[in-house]
């Protein structure tokens, strides 16, 4: 199963317990469920609501005052002695982790002795825990999410009136991409940043899937221009026979000035900061100057690293990059016994279902080095040795 968290009018804590209510994770099961951790100084309020002509749960955590603000080490050490699953364990511990070392840098004091209301507060605690115990009753295993609408305004805390985004969703949403609303009141929340943030594999339009079933979770305001509510789709992917799909940028920049025995030391250091792939192409620039044309392909999470490499190490002035769709054959690396020992290679599924093996470069290139052969016969060899 994955979800889609369509986030077009913000993401709070309470508004995706609503929303995965709304799913059918039922109310007593989850209240019973936190009683474990142990903490039982809350009680969850379940209303049917409707914004905009559409229905939706509203959830509200009840805390007494007495309630104990927590600092991050007492709240780690609560859940992960609980006695609840590994990997709601570890979901929940991440979320606080991100929103524990975005205040530390606010404030100005280490991750661990974090200590502020909104992080020690029960609802927090019901919020994240309750998450995460949702995505595990709905049998969830991957999770997308839309990008993140940025309101204005300031809202009061216990600090005092701060801007919206709030610091702390600022620190948090690093990274993650987001977009500008005309809307003065606080859409996005320290803790559904960090849930959105910890637990999304990838930002943007909905992925591939079968849609199941939506929820609808209810935020605490009610806007004039839009519903304020997150929306949860979820869903099975699907995938062509013997492909798989994943999102990659492709950064590029030209270069016509540079000495051309550079690009050989960039194309490794490129590799080592992550690169997927590395290419040159040759092109004609102003004035008719030969160039090369600089193509890298990276995952997410690696283009600041090829950006930087790219900049620090070439003449280039600037670099263009996109974020584009693949689809591979499905390979996996494995083991096989020939004349030369046990060797590694590529496993590739066919469209149509069957197999073939491809021998490893490196590997290759070992074995005719320690052999003094040419390197097409160890190719040769190892190809008619495995059947290919």
């Amino acid at each position: 199963m994955i979800a889609y968290f369509d986030c077009f009018s913000g993401i709070s804590g309470d508004m995706t317990l609503g929303a995965f209510m709304d799913l059918g994770v039922p109310a007593d099961w989850l209240k019973e469920s936190i009683y474990k951790i142990p903490l039982t100084d809350f009680d969850l309020s379940v209303s049917a609501v409707s914004r905009n002509g559409i229905s939706a749960k509203r959830v509200e955590v009840k805390t007494s005052d007495s309630a104990p603000a927590r600092d991050y080490s007492r709240i780690h050490n609560l859940i992960s002695e609980s006695p609840l699953s590994k990997n709601v364990k570890e979901k929940s511990i991440s979320v606080f982790e991100i929103i524990a070392e975005a205040e530390a840098v606010i404030h100005g004091c280490t991750k661990e002795n974090v200590h502020f209301h909104e992080l020690g507060g029960v609802d927090a605690i019901v919020d994240i825990v309750g998450t995460a115990l949702c995505i595990e009753y709905l049998e969830i295993t991957k999770i997308y999410a839309s990008k993140i609408p940025m309101a204005s305004g300031f809202v009061n805390c216990r600090h005092g009136k701060i801007p919206v985004p709030a610091p702390a969703t600022i620190s948090i949403l690093k990274g993650v991409p987001v977009y500008g609303v005309d809307i003065t009141c606080e859409l996005v929340t320290p803790t559904g940043a960090a849930i959105v943030k910890a637990f999304s594999e990838s930002f943007g339009v909905f992925p591939d899937m079968t849609v199941d079933k939506s929820g609808y979770g209810a935020g605490k305001h009610v806007l004039e221009s839009i519903p304020n509510l997150l929306r949860i789709v979820t869903g099975r992917s699907y995938e062509k026979r013997g492909y798989s799909k994943d999102r990659i940028v492709k950064v590029e920049t030209c270069i016509d000035d540079m000495n051309p025995e550079i690009f050989g030391f960039l194309m490794d250091r490129l590799f080592e900061d992550g690169a997927l792939d590395v290419y040159w192409m040759p092109v004609f620039m102003k004035k008719n100057r030969p160039g090369t044309e600089v193509h890298v392909i990276c995952h997410n999470d690696k283009k600041d690293n090829v950006i930087n490499r790219i900049l620090s190490e070439t003449t280039t002035l600037g670099v263009r990059y996109h974020e584009s769709e693949r689809e591979m054959l499905l390979r996996k690396n494995v083991e096989i016994a020939t004349s030369y020992g046990t060797v590694a290679v590529k496993c590739i599924t066919n469209p149509d279902g069957t197999t073939r093996f491809v021998p490893e470069y490196e590997v290759c290139k070992n074995i005719a080095l320690a052999k003094k052969i040419p390197l097409k016969i160890v190719y040769e060899n190892i190809i008619k040795e495995i059947g290919v």
